[in-house]
């Protein structure tokens, strides 16, 4: 699969999960681990928007800063690098923990930009992990929804949606929107 390089000043979903549909997350403090990595590791190099953590996969929406391909992607190979290393360590394991190098899609538009964040967020209803997307507790909605300090760009993704009563309100649209399109295909 060819890759296409990161270019600084752009937003990208970036995404992975676990080799072999093997779990990347363990145990609750591999997901405050992953956090504190891309603290050290991304933060530097950009700006986080949004995120969400799975058993087997994740999602984050950056904006990349003024920095050169190779500086953006030696930074996030740091990072995949480090966490690998460390589940296996304290897991004894060996071999590629991620399936493959990180996935990334360029956003171009605003509305991807709006789409992409309530695809996140509604992520581990999709998947099961919870029925109601609010009580995940390894995503970006809650602290979205909060006052509380964040080291996410919580003020600029907010703007997109308005205010934070259409943030919440366009997550349930959207989710209102996907129950409905499951329940024609199993009445057809």
């Amino acid at each position: 699969m060819k890759y296409e390089p990161l270019q600084d000043n752009k937003f990208y979903h970036i995404y992975n999960r676990g080799n072999n549909g093997e779990n990347i997350f363990i145990e609750d403090r591999n997901y405050a681990f992953f956090l504190s990595l891309i603290q050290k590791y991304i933060l530097p190099i950009s700006e986080v928007y949004a995120y969400c953590l799975l058993k087997n996969h994740f999602h984050l929406l950056i904006k990349t800063l003024n920095f050169e391909n190779k500086i953006l992607y030696k930074s996030f190979s740091n990072f995949f690098n480090a966490y690998a290393k460390a589940i296996n360590k304290s897991y004894d394991r060996n071999g590629s923990l991620f399936q493959d190098r990180f996935s990334r899609i360029q956003i171009k538009n605003d509305e991807h930009l709006k789409q992409l964040i309530l695809y996140i967020h509604l992520n581990p209803s999709h998947h099961g992990f919870t029925t109601n997307f609010e009580n995940y507790k390894y995503s970006s909605f809650n602290t979205m929804m909060s006052k509380a300090k964040t080291l996410l760009k919580r003020d600029d993704l907010l703007e997109l949606f308005d205010d934070k009563s259409n943030f919440r309100y366009m997550h349930y649209k959207r989710q209102q929107a996907i129950f409905d399109k499951k329940s024609e295909l199993y009445l057809e």
